[in-house]
C-alpha cells in the first residue's frame, strides 16, 4: 500500500480553541469522494459538540487546489461520495449540515466547482492571491447541485452571480474580494496565518454569543435552516432531470477526450 492510500483524506489539528481541518488529496487536486465527505463531516461535528473548539479553519494540502469539486473518477467507478453514515450533512459532509461554530475557509489554490461551494457554505473567506473561484457545472453539462445556483445570487449581485453560471467561467480572487464574495486577499505564503489569526480574533470572543449570532445570522433551527428547504428541493430536482440526460454523459466524455461537446438538448 502507497504513503497516498495509507493517508487520511482529511486531516484535522487542534490549534488552541481552533480546529484545522485540512483537505488531503492533493494528487487529485483535493477531490471529494466519500473519505472526505466522511471525514469533514465528522470534523464539524466534532467542533460543534466540543465546548473547547470554537473556529474551524478549511484548507487544503499542497498550493495548486483548495478543491476541483466532486471525484469524477470515484463517480465513474460507481462510488458513492456522500458521508458514508450521515447522508443528510451533504456532499463534502458540509453542504446541508448547519453547525454553530464558525468556519472560515483558506483557500490556497483553484476553488471550482464543489470547491466554491464548500467557500459558500462557509462564514468567512481568506483566498491566496492566485486563487480562482467559479461553477464550471454548465461546461459539462451538469449543474452546480451542492448549493451553489442558488446560494451564489444570494452572496454576490445577481447579474454577476447569473453571468459566472451561466457562462461557467471563473473570476481572481481579487475580483472576488472586490465583489465582497471573500473577506481577504493574501499572499500565498501567509494564507494559513492570516486565516488563523482571524479565527482567534473570533475564538477569543464569547463562544455561545459567537454561535447564537451565526444562528440568527443565518436562520438556523434545531440544526436546520428553513429558508433553504424549498432551494434543496427544487436544486435536487433539476440536478436528477439534467444528470439523467444525454448531454450529462457527453460533457464529461468530451471532457476526458480533450474534445468539444455536442451538445443534444436532450
Amino acid at each position: 500500500m502507497t504513503d497516498t492510500e495509507n493517508r487520511p483524506a482529511v486531516r484535522t489539528e487542534r490549534r488552541g480553541n481552533v480546529l484545522l481541518v485540512t483537505i488531503d488529496r492533493p494528487e487529485a487536486r483535493n477531490a471529494v469522494n466519500q473519505e472526505v465527505s466522511t471525514g469533514l463531516g465528522n470534523a464539524l461535528h466534532e467542533a460543534d459538540t466540543d465546548p473547547e473548539l470554537r473556529v474551524v479553519v478549511l484548507t487544503g494540502a499542497g498550493e495548486q487546489s483548495f478543491c476541483a469539486g466532486a471525484d469524477l473518477k470515484a463517480i465513474s467507478r460507481g462510488e458513492d461520495i456522500f458521508p458514508a453514515e450521515n447522508r443528510q450533512w451533504g456532499f463534502a459532509g458540509m453542504m446541508q449540515h448547519y453547525v454553530s461554530v464558525p468556519i472560515i475557509t483558506a483557500v490556497n489554490g483553484t476553488a471550482l466547482g464543489g470547491g466554491t461551494e464548500l467557500a459558500l457554505a462557509s462564514d468567512l473567506v481568506v483566498a491566496a492571491d492566485h486563487a480562482k473561484f467559479g461553477l464550471p457545472e454548465v461546461k459539462r453539462g451538469l449543474v452546480a447541485a451542492a448549493g451553489g445556483a442558488f446560494r451564489l445570487p444570494e452572496q454576490l449581485p445577481h447579474r454577476v452571480a447569473m453571468e459566472m453560471i451561466l457562462t461557467g467561467e471563473p473570476i481572481s480572487a481579487q475580483r472576488a474580494h472586490e465583489l465582497h464574495l471573500i473577506n481577504r486577499v493574501v499572499p500565498a505564503d501567509k494564507l494559513l496565518d492570516a486565516a488563523l489569526e482571524l479565527a482567534e480574533v473570533i475564538a477569543a470572543n464569547a463562544p455561545l454569543a459567537v454561535q447564537a449570532s451565526k444562528r440568527v445570522a443565518l436562520g438556523i433551527t434545531d440544526g436546520a435552516r428553513p429558508s433553504e428547504v424549498e432551494k434543496w428541493r427544487v436544486s435536487d430536482t433539476e440536478m436528477i432531470n439534467v444528470m439523467t440526460s444525454e448531454d450529462a454523459m457527453e460533457g464529461p466524455r468530451a471532457f476526458a477526450e480533450k474534445r468539444a461537446p455536442v451538445w443534444k438538448a436532450r
